[in-house]
């Protein structure tokens, strides 16, 4: 099975959108490469919305249409870059943003903050990698295409402690039944595969 099969199969049935291959016309365009497969079917099948409640991805034709986000992120991440290269930001950013060639390649973010980027290092853009500006750490890079990326991701949250997301200190002062509330209202301990679409 695929990864990407494996991630719809974690995420359950989409409610089917509309799509056309022209969707994708203007974005490709404007980067001058088509985009990697997986990514356009996993958008095409389930549009812009929020994996797992933490990772957030954006159709073209979505409510925050892929394109308008897509400039507005390279341009912040162009100066913050432009900054540092000229000595007066403290950031890591060893990649250019498109359009400059090689550039880059803005597809989401998550709620910690990281933002992700296709890395262009392939002439097939299925073989490109998975760039993420970790919120004021620099960047890791992932070698594999994006479904692997998003099922990874997904996993990485639903194999977590049953306290995930309560600070350690914090610990001593509740009680099971507290604990038991909190899990029970999804806000700490495991995160279940998820899409909501926006």
């Amino acid at each position: 099975m695929s990864s990407l099969h494996e991630l719809q199969a974690l995420l359950g049935e989409p409610t089917r959108r509309p799509s056309t291959p022209d969707d994708w016309t203007e974005v490709e365009q404007h980067i001058g490469s088509p985009l990697p497969s997986d990514f356009k079917t996993f958008l095409d099948t389930y549009g812009s919305g929020v994996i797992s409640g933490e990772l957030v991805v954006f159709h073209p034709r979505g409510s925050s249409p892929l394109l308008a986000r897509m400039r507005k992120t390279h341009e912040v991440f162009t100066e913050r870059r432009d900054r540092a290269l000229d000595g007066g930001g403290s950031e890591h950013v060893p990649y250019p943003f498109r359009p400059e060639p090689g550039g880059l390649i803005s597809w989401g973010y998550d709620y910690s903050g990281d933002e992700h980027f296709f890395l262009p290092c392939d002439p097939d853009p299925n073989r490109w990698k998975i760039v993420t500006m970790v919120h004021e750490e620099g960047c890791e890079t992932f070698d594999g295409p994006f479904s692997s990326f998003a099922l990874a991701f997904v996993r990485r949250l639903l194999d977590v402690d049953p306290y995930h997301g309560i600070e350690p200190d914090a610990l001593e002062f509740l009680e099971p039944e507290d604990l038991e509330e909190l899990a029970a209202a999804g806000e700490i301990g495991p995160v279940q595969p998820s899409f909501e679409p926006f």
